[in-house]
């Protein structure tokens, strides 16, 4: 992916904001529970339009079910729709999953792929998913992971303009120093269901209020 070329004022910008972020959340990590890379992927997959609480409530019955991808692989579509019925749209993540795990399998010997092309082929899984698995179970760093609330935070704040995840991660990448691009992450993530939330922002207890475009208070 080609990074865009930062103005030094959005790069300045970007750096008060990961500082003053990491003060707030000094430990950031995934929400989700998870021990090894494939249970972060499935957690990311049902993660979908479903709360991290939710997901993390009925894995431990689905990874004692199917721990991995060889167990997974010999289910039935059917079954893992039961396990998984409570986090919405799960007949389509069930699908995935069940086609991922047989992917796995076949062409990767049972281990997730370790770069973005390939992690990409997996059904159900794209560049976020991907981005998160990654950089957290593997230390890996091919990009940015863009979810609802890093759209929303990094749109207000003023380091992209756009709305397209793409096209937002192709923004925020060069802003950010590529180790600490699941971090940023999680920074944003945390930040956006704290105190930044769609709806009901508490900008008067907000640390980036005075740095703020959305605002128009940004002070020099």
């Amino acid at each position: 992916m080609k990074n865009t070329i930062p103005d030094k004022k959005t790069l300045a910008r970007a750096s008060v904001i990961y500082d003053r972020l990491l003060k707030r959340y000094p430990d950031p990590e995934p929400e989700l529970d998870w021990k090894n890379a494939w249970e972060l992927l499935v957690s990311t997959v049902l993660a979908a339009q479903c709360t991290d609480v939710r997901v993390n409530k009925i894995t431990p019955a689905l990874f004692s079910k199917w721990p991995g991808p060889e167990e997974m692989c010999k289910a039935e579509v059917a079954e893992i729709e039961e396990v998984i019925r409570s986090t919405g749209l799960f007949r389509n993540k069930a699908k995935n999953l069940k086609a991922a795990s047989v992917l796995v399998m076949e062409e990767f010997n049972g281990q997730l792929p370790r770069s973005m092309k390939e992690m990409i082929r997996l059904p159900g899984v794209a560049r976020k998913t991907a981005n998160i698995v990654l950089s957290n179970a593997m230390d890996i760093h091919e990009g940015l992971a863009v979810d609802t609330h890093v759209k929303r935070l990094s749109f207000r704040m003023g380091l992209t303009g756009s709305t397209n995840p793409t096209v937002i991660e192709r923004d925020l990448m060069p802003l950010f120093k590529r180790k600490t691009w699941g971090i940023t992450n999680h920074l944003l993530v945390l930040f956006g269901r704290d105190i930044c939330p769609a709806r009901s922002p508490k900008c008067d207890i907000c640390e980036l209020n005075d740095i703020c475009p959305q605002n128009g208070i940004e002070k020099k």
